[in-house]
């Protein structure tokens, strides 16, 4: 009997999901042709779209679909700097340390490739960005000061995650996006993690992009969507058909558009009560690994968290050996980001945070979804101990990371 604990890195798909996206998978026609079967396959993605946009408050056309999360990031990151640069340099990107490797790796490359500059956010021991922060940041003052500071009026744009995929931590999106609003700077929010779990609204938020996925939510891998207001420019990725207000040309997936509006209405229509189930799974499990290891540390923010997040460091072992130990004892687990191509790496959110890197090496992420039960949670504190002092015995490794 195998127990996953391992939804922030993908969910199962929901039965009625897979039911529509197989249906759907039947049909033909390709949406962007003009005859009979075309105009019924764009007639199917259109109303996908309604759904997925009625489930982000946001309008129909600022849905992007997109081939997953890590394109939408790329999209809004990248098409956003070249848009800003256009008329006269903007060279900056404001982000804080911690972000997801799909945004780290995307500004990273603008900093190498475009030249960009990278302003820090500052956060605090939780991984929560400070408003306060972040404005004296925009402003050139405070933590920002120096000589890599910048004024507003050089940065192209501001991006912050809404849940901290690691630590679970969820973000002050709404009074984040309006700083930048005061300061005339488009800000994008990575949805990814957050999606499903916590309340997300576009319109609410402020935000001027936003980017989701799928696979989060019981749906299939390899679709998401971009979110991008309307008056919101951004230079595409692709270039091709036009489709998709010609931010993102191409052949639209749409059956697998289908399966996205069923997981994304299913995903926020339960939502409340979802969270509320899933928050009391959550403590159970913190409650039953500080029983067995007193010292071991929650981290991210113990009442601003993503509802099935529980992220602990523990003292004296590698979270590498802890993770492959449970793997025996049946048991799923993750030290962190799923998407580091398989990579074991000390944590960038960890350190970002100021953790030690002594500590961060013993990470580990356990988070629950829509199929998590007791039992879950029972399989995994009754094999805790074992794996823990094999692990603690084996000590710390002296390879680097």
């Amino acid at each position: 009997m195998r127990y996953y604990l391992d939804h922030a890195a993908t969910t199962p798909m929901i039965p009625q999901v897979l039911e529509a996206y197989t249906a759907a998978l039947a049909g033909v026609g390709n949406p962007s042709s003009i005859h009979s079967h075309g105009q019924r396959a764009k007639q199917v993605l259109e109303e996908s779209r309604e759904r997925v946009a009625a489930s982000l408050n946001c309008d129909p056309v600022e849905v992007i679909f997109t081939s997953g999360g890590t394109e939408a990031i790329n999209a809004a990151l990248k098409g956003l700097w070249w848009a800003r640069n256009t008329d006269r340099p903007r060279p900056v990107i404001a982000v804080p340390p911690g972000e997801h490797h799909a945004t780290t790796d995307t500004v990273e490359w603008l900093e190498t490739h475009e030249r960009a500059r990278i302003l820090d956010l500052p956060v605090d021991a939780d991984g929560r960005i400070e408003p306060e922060g972040m404005r004296a940041a925009l402003a050139g003052v405070g933590p920002a000061s120096g000589p890599d500071a910048s004024s507003s009026d050089d940065v192209a744009l501001a991006s912050v995650i809404w849940a901290n995929n690691e630590v679970g931590t969820v973000q002050p999106i709404a009074e984040l996006a309006a700083i930048a609003r005061e300061r005339g700077v488009p800000i994008h929010s990575d949805a990814v993690g957050a999606f499903g779990s916590v309340p997300v609204d576009f319109r609410a938020s402020g935000l001027d992009a936003l980017s989701v996925s799928a696979h989060k939510i019981g749906g299939p891998v390899g679709i998401g969507a971009l979110v991008l207001g309307r008056s919101t420019t951004v230079v595409p990725l692709l270039h091709g058909g036009g489709q998709q207000r010609r931010i993102r040309s191409g052949t639209q997936d749409v059956a697998a558009a289908v399966a996205f509006a069923v997981a994304a209405e299913l995903a926020v229509g339960g939502l409340k009560q979802h969270a509320i189930e899933l928050a009391a799974l959550r403590d159970r499990l913190v409650a039953g690994v500080h029983e067995i290891a007193p010292d071991a540390v929650l981290r991210g923010s113990v009442t601003d968290r993503l509802p099935g997040n529980a992220h602990f460091t523990f003292p004296g072992c590698e979270g590498d050996s802890l993770l492959f130990l449970l793997d025996m004892a049946g048991v799923s687990v993750s030290t962190g980001s799923a998407c580091t191509a398989g990579v074991s790496e000390l944590s960038h959110v960890l350190l970002g945070m100021g953790v030690p890197e002594r500590e961060a090496r013993g990470a580990l992420r356990f988070s629950l979804g829509s199929t998590s039960t007791d039992a879950d949670v029972d399989a995994l504190l009754a094999a805790l101990p074992a794996a823990l002092t094999r692990a603690r015995a084996a000590g710390h490794s002296d390879r680097p990371r």
